[in-house]
C-alpha cells in the first residue's frame, strides 16, 4: 500500500513530506509548547521528515557568533567539556569546545548557548526542498549560508570534523533545516567559501550603518577590529564621506594596527569598552565632542554604558553586539541621564546579504584584510 507520505517522497526524491508546517517553524518547538522556534528550549530535530516550506540542508559549517564562542571557548579552557568520541584535533581545547556544542545541539536541537543566548549561523547544501516556499526558493545541489539565527535552526550534529578557533568556525557533519520565513544566500563565487560565511554572519550591521550615518558626523565604533566592527567602520566611511569623524575603538593592539592600516578611521584609540570613563574621554579629546552616533561591535559584556556615555544628547547608540544587555543599557543611560534612542541590532535587513558583499569587495584593503582571517 503506497501512503500519502510514499507519494511524498516520491516527489520529492528525499524525505516524505509532512501536512502542517508553519512558515515560523512553531511546529518544530517541543518545550515549552506554543512558543516560537527562538525562545523555545528544544527544538525538533527529526528530520527523518520534514514539513511544508522547509529546506532540509547537509550542514559543514557552523560559525559561532563571536560572544557565543568566546563563551564557549573560557568553559572549555576551565576544563568543564570533554574529548567527543572522536577527537577533533590535537588539542584538548578543540576537543572540549567541541563537546560542548555537540552537548548543546543534542540537549536542545539547536545551537543556542545557554550563557549567551546567542547563535551565529551556517553553510550547507541543499538536499531537497518542500512545496510551500513563497517567492524564490533554492535548489538541490546549492551552497547556501543561512541567514537566521543557529538559535532558532532546528540542528543534528553527528559529528564534529574541525574547530577553527580562529574565525570561530567549527566543521561538522549533520544535516538542518530552515522555515519557510527564514532567509538565505547562496555563496558567492567569487569569494572563499570560509570568508563569505563570516561575513554573512554579520551581514546586518552595515545596512544600518548607512542608514544612521551622515557626512559631518562624529561616529564611534566599539570593538572596531573585529568582523561586524570593521565593516561598521567602512559603511560609516562610505556614507559619512571625508567630513566624517570616525573613531574607531579596539581593545587588542594587533586588531588596533590592523584597523589603523585599513586607512578608514580618523583616529584608531585602543581602549577597553567596559571602561566607560576612559572611553567618553577618548572620543571627547579626539573629536572636540561627544559622538553623534555610536555601534557597539563588542563581544564581551558590560560594554553598554560606554556607548551611552560616549554620545551626545539626542544621539543613537546601536548596540549590534549579542552581548548586549537591555536592561544595563536603558537603565545606565538613565542613571547618568543621557536622553540618547536606543537601537537594538536586527541582523537582518532588506538585501543586506548583497550590500555587505558589495561593501566588502568596494573596499579593496578591507577585503585583503577578511582573506587573511577566513580565506
Amino acid at each position: 500500500m503506497t501512503t500519502e507520505h510514499d507519494k511524498s517522497r516520491d516527489r520529492e526524491g528525499g524525505r516524505p513530506v509532512w501536512p502542517g508546517g508553519d512558515p515560523y517553524g512553531a511546529h518544530r518547538a517541543l518545550e515549552p509548547a506554543g512558543v516560537m522556534p527562538q525562545p523555545a528550549l528544544r527544538l525538533d530535530n527529526d528530520f527523518n521528515r520534514i514539513f511544508g516550506g522547509e529546506v532540509l540542508l547537509a550542514v559543514s559549517t557552523l560559525n559561532i557568533d563571536a560572544a557565543s564562542f568566546a563563551q564557549i571557548e573560557e568553559e572549555a579552557g576551565r576544563g568543564e567539556g570533554a574529548r567527543p568520541a572522536q577527537p577533533v584535533g590535537d588539542g584538548a581545547l578543540d576537543d572540549a569546545i567541541a563537546h560542548i556544542v555537540l552537548r548543546t545541539v543534542a540537549e536542545r536541537g539547536k545551537q543556542h548557548n545557554p550563557v549567551t543566548g546567542s547563535g551565529g549561523m551556517l553553510v550547507g547544501r541543499v538536499i531537497q526542498v518542500a512545496p510551500g516556499r513563497a517567492g524564490e526558493a533554492p535548489c538541490p545541489g546549492d551552497r547556501v549560508a543561512t541567514l537566521a539565527s543557529l538559535t532558532l535552526t532546528p540542528l543534528r550534529i553527528d559529528r564534529v570534523r574541525a574547530v577553527r578557533r580562529a574565525s570561530a568556525q567549527i566543521d561538522v557533519e549533520g544535516e538542518a533545516v530552515l522555515f519557510a520565513s527564514a532567509p538565505y544566500a547562496k555563496l558567492p563565487q567569487d569569494l572563499p567559501e570560509r570568508l563569505a560565511l563570516a561575513v554573512l554572519d554579520v551581514a546586518g550591521a552595515a545596512p544600518q550603518v548607512a542608514r544612521l550615518v551622515r557626512p559631518g558626523q562624529v561616529v564611534v565604533v566599539l570593538g572596531a577590529g573585529g568582523k561586524s566592527g570593521a565593516l561598521s567602520v567602512a559603511q560609516a566611511r562610505q556614507s559619512g564621506g571625508a567630513s566624517a569623524h570616525i573613531i574607531g575603538v579596539e581593545s587588542r593592539a594587533e586588531g588596533a594596527d590592523e584597523l589603523r592600516a585599513l586607512g578608514l578611521c580618523s583616529e584608531v584609540v585602543v581602549a577597553d569598552a567596559r571602561d566607560p570613563i576612559a572611553i567618553r574621554r577618548a572620543v571627547v579629546q579626539s573629536a572636540g565632542r561627544e559622538a553623534d552616533v555610536t555601534f557597539s561591535c563588542v563581544n564581551v559584556q558590560d560594554a553598554e554604558l560606554a556607548a551611552v556615555l560616549a554620545t551626545r544628547e539626542r544621539g543613537v547608540v546601536y548596540f549590534f553586539a549579542m552581548s548586549t544587555s537591555f536592561t544595563r543599557a536603558a537603565l545606565g543611560a538613565e542613571g547618568v541621564s543621557k536622553d540618547v534612542d536606543l537601537f537594538i541590532g536586527n541582523g537582518y535587513a532588506v538585501g543586506h546579504a548583497e550590500h555587505t558583499l558589495e561593501l566588502l569587495r568596494s573596499v579593496p584593503a578591507l577585503l585583503a584584510l577578511f582573506e587573511r582571517r577566513y580565506g
